[in-house]
Order: structure tokens, then sequence, then C-alpha cells
């Protein structure tokens, strides 16, 4: 991840998310609300801060494949429209341009965006084995040892129940098992390490000699990170996406374990981004840090997962939105964890029912997920979310052949 992707940003907008594909022809150029009618859309990309020669040269090259840029007037941002393949020829154009260093750094944004479109991420090492995605949605069960979970399923302290309740997890249908040791809940109160280590490496260590699936440990401590890992985790699920603890990315390199990045929208992690006029644009931007701290750091890209970060910073009508947009998060070439699983947009949604009312809930916002670009749902209830993205994924696959 280049300072070019962040500077550019670039996402996709879809045929299948036309709404805001018309949306955002709108909010750029009023006039151009009748664009799709005079060009064979199949893809969209939106560009930020592209200066005005770097304009020019992507408008000839979409004049003549049958595609058009539309600028906003502001020139924040910029969107080009047209064929898939009309597209794909504007990066080689850009770097004809050899000695304008910024045109090919555009350039490589450019082919950063379109290099997934369409095709699922590369497969997750994991613990031994790989997750191949585009196939099937894959679940993480969540496993608390903490006393004060949001969701009232909290084990700290007894190590045989919270190996009870993996176990259990795993019968259901669990792919991993995320252990965390410290809640994350609106208002929860910040854990010591001392204690955090003393509640996560005891069940972590039962867990591996046990269980055959794969062991996240849920933290954003290097050093807990660090002891759940030699005890036998193989993945970190860090919900400050490696900006918080900054040691924890070397951590995890020198693991070779995988590694969940979340955009964090609370505290610190927000600090110094700037106003989100898309929360999608703000999310990207966010996981494209991570995703530079852990080039940074080491670790393959091929090792790491990205999460929006449901519930943490967007309020309950921004969660949505995000669930509802997940698709043009599939720029950054990740596999995607959604973790919607009795949040707070469920309760908002339902009158204000309370958490252990939330499973029909959740299982439509796990649907939505799965339908919409999760590769791995993080969920409580996994028996029925199983049967839920069995569901899904058989529908997905209906008709594309043998």
């Amino acid at each position: 991840m280049t300072d070019a992707d962040l500077r550019h940003n670039v996402r996709w907008l879809l045929p299948g998310s036309e709404s805001r594909f018309h949306q955002t022809l709108v909010e750029l150029d009023p006039d151009a609300a009748g664009l799709a009618m005079r060009v064979a859309v199949t893809a969209a990309l939106l560009v930020e801060a592209c200066a005005l020669d770097q304009v020019r040269v992507m408008e000839r090259v979409l004049a003549g494949a049958g595609g058009t840029v539309v600028r906003s007037a502001d020139g924040r941002r910029t969107l080009l429209v047209g064929p898939r393949n009309a597209l794909g020829q504007v990066a080689p154009a850009l770097r004809a341009f050899s000695d304008r260093e910024r045109f090919t750094a555009l350039a490589d944004a450019l082919d950063g965006a379109l290099r997934p479109l369409g095709a699922p991420p590369p497969p997750l090492p994991i613990g031994g084995r790989s997750w191949s995605f585009g196939h099937r949605t894959y679940l993480l069960g969540i496993l608390n040892v903490t006393p004060d979970s949001f969701s009232g399923d909290g084990l700290a302290g007894d190590v045989a129940a919270a190996l009870a309740h993996a176990r259990e997890l795993v019968a259901a249908g669990a792919d991993a098992i995320d252990v965390g040791g410290e809640s994350t809940r609106p208002g929860h109160r910040v854990v010591g390490t001392a204690e955090e280590l003393a509640r996560v490496v005891p069940v972590v260590e039962r867990l591996a000699h046990e269980l055959e699936v794969p062991i996240s440990v849920d933290t954003s401590k290097a050093q807990v990170a660090a002891a759940a890992l030699a005890a036998g985790a193989t993945a970190v699920n860090d919900v400050r996406g490696l900006l918080g603890d900054h040691e924890l990315a070397a951590v995890a390199a020198q693991a070779g374990a995988a590694v969940f990045c979340m955009d964090n929208r609370t505290g610190a992690e927000a600090a110094g981004s700037p106003p989100a006029y898309d929360p999608i644009a703000t999310v990207l931007r966010g996981l494209r840090r991570s995703l530079a701290a852990a080039r940074a750091a080491g670790i393959p890209p091929e090792r790491v997962v990205v999460d929006p970060g449901i519930g943490f910073g967007p309020g309950p009508a921004e969660s949505l939105e995000l669930l509802r947009r997940l698709d043009e998060l599939r720029a950054l070439g990740r596999p995607l964890l959604v973790g919607p699983s009795r949040k707070s947009h469920i309760g908002s949604v339902l009158d204000g029912r309370p958490v252990a009312e939330r499973l029909f809930g959740t299982a439509a916002t796990v649907a939505w997920a799965a339908a919409h670009g999760a590769d791995i749902v993080r969920v409580h209830d996994v028996a029925a979310m199983r049967d839920v993205c069995r569901v899904v994924d058989a529908v997905r696959a209906a008709g594309s052949g043998p």
C-alpha cells in the first residue's frame, strides 16, 4: 500500500450499486445525471485528488474507448466511467508520462483497484490451512473471556467453561475461534496488560492443544498478541488496525500470523481524520493506513484481512450504509471480515430490542453481508449463522456451472 493509494483512495461504483452510482453522478455534476444513457457502464472508478493534467489524459483515453470522465466542481473527486476494458487502458496511458512520477503513482493506484475487480481475493494462510474465497463464507466464532462483554456471554476466569463453549462453536460450524480478553463495548473499562494476559493465554493454550481449527486472539496489545501466538494462536484480530500499539505489526510479522485489521472510528484512531463526506471513503482511507502499516512491518499481503468496523465509531445509520455498500471495499483486494453480530444498529432498527433478542436481526445483516462481499463473518450464534451463510452461498452459486 503506497502513499498514492492513500492520496487517491480509489474505489469502485459497480452496476450492482446502481443507486450509489447515480447519486455520485449527481453529486459531482448535476448535468451528468443522464450519462448512463449515453455510455456503456460496466464499471466506474471514483478517484480522489487528481490534478487537472492527469484528468485531461484520462479524458482523452476514455473518450476514444467508449467511456467518459466526470469531475466535481471543487476538483476533489473524479469519476471514470465506461466498459471495463476501457478503464483498463487508463493506467498504461498515464505511465507513458514516465518523466512525471505522480502520473505513474496514479496509474499504480488505478491498477491496484482494477486488479481485483470481479475476482475473489487470494487465499488466506491461517493456522496451517488455506481459506479459499469466492465459494463460501467462513465463520469466526466469538469467545469472550471477559466479565463485561456487551452480549452477556463473557467467561472470564473459567478456562473449562471457555473450552466447553469453544467446542460447541466448532461443532456448530465455526471455522476459527476468536478469543478476546478485553471488552470493546461502548464505555468499556480499559484492561491492563497483566490482566488481559491472565484471561487470554491459559484459554488459548488449551484451545490450541484440543481444537483443530485456527485460534485468533482479539487484542490490540503487542505483548498479549506475542504471548497468545506463543501459546498456539495463529491469527491476531486488532480492532485498532495496527494503528494503536505500533509493535503489534512486528509481532505478527515475526510469528507469520494472519492479521485481521479493523477500521476504527473511535478515540485516537479517528484523530486527525479529515471530515467524512462519504463513510466508505473514510473507511477505505483508514484501512489503507492499516495495510500500509502491515506492509512496513513485513506482513505479506496475503495474510491480511480487512474489517470496516461496523459499530466502532459509526452510528447506527452509518453502520447500515457501510453494510449496504460493502462491495465498494473490494477495491482493496483483500478478504473482507464483517462483524455485525448483535450490534446496536440492529437494536436501532428493531425499536431498541435488547442484545439477547437480536438473533433474527443478526441473521438479516449476516445474510446481506455474505451476499455483498463479506468473505468472513464474526458471530456469536454460529449454528444459526452457518445455516444463513450456507443458503446465501448456495443462492450465489446457483446457475454458475458445475
